[in-house]
């Protein structure tokens, strides 16, 4: 009987701490890599190892709304938010990005800017030039230097979206404005691995509030992983 007694008193204990931990101390999830993997085998002292090769974000080169040519090493270190999109999109394109607009003042608020960069992907390049982007910018952040427009080969920016950050973008004349999207973001870590695809803006312009702030909790896990 004592030693129940004295079990109950340490579980008592250790849930006082837990609750007295900040949030964040509480959370042991680790968040999964997504996409295809390989497994790499390797012989160590007679023993066989069995590594996980995960698959990262493949190398792209575009440029920027400012005539800026950069690519995945100009956004080292740090956590990618990632979306697809076009400017003269008539639909869910404005929705997307007033929810990432929402997303990075969240993010300056918490005083996170230098560890999040956001990205967005043109998939109709003929018409999002640099100039055009920047304009599109200007809507939305045109004072935050952690957002960048991109425009670049738009086969490889269609196969960019659906091979490496799972996200669907193509062209379909039927679709309004020529193309058809997905309304996700993607978060890539600071090692280029994706790490979450959340479906923020639905095909009828709704906005899923829960994968929104599923988005911000495994963002702040990702970001406390790092430190």
């Amino acid at each position: 009987m004592k030693g129940l007694t004295a079990c109950f008193i340490i579980l008592i204990f250790t849930a006082c701490d837990l609750e007295n931990k900040p949030r964040e101390e509480q959370i042991v999830q680790k968040l999964p890599y997504i996409g295809h993997h390989d497994l790499e085998y390797s012989e160590v002292n007679g023993v066989q190892i069995i590594d996980t090769v995960h698959q990262s974000i493949r190398s792209f080169n575009y440029l920027n709304q400012d005539s800026l040519s950069v690519t995945n090493k100009s956004y080292e270190n740090k956590i990618w938010i990632a979306e697809f999109f076009f400017a003269t999109c008539p639909t869910i394109c404005p929705i997307m990005n007033i929810e990432m607009k929402r997303l990075q003042n969240e993010i300056d608020e918490m005083g996170l800017s230098e560890k999040v960069q956001f990205l967005s992907f043109s998939i109709d390049p003929d018409k999002d030039t640099p100039s055009a982007l920047r304009s599109y910018k200007d809507r939305y952040c045109n004072n935050c230097d952690n957002w960048d427009f991109l425009t670049g080969d738009e086969e490889l920016t269609h196969r960019l979206g659906i091979e490496s950050f799972k996200i669907f973008s193509g062209r379909e004349e039927e679709a309004e404005g020529g193309y058809a999207h997905s309304g996700a973001f993607s978060m890539v870590d600071p090692s280029g691995y994706l790490r979450g695809v959340y479906n923020i803006t639905g095909y009828d312009g709704s906005v899923n509030k829960n994968e929104y702030r599923r988005l911000k909790k495994e963002l702040r896990i990702l970001i406390n992983s790092l430190k």
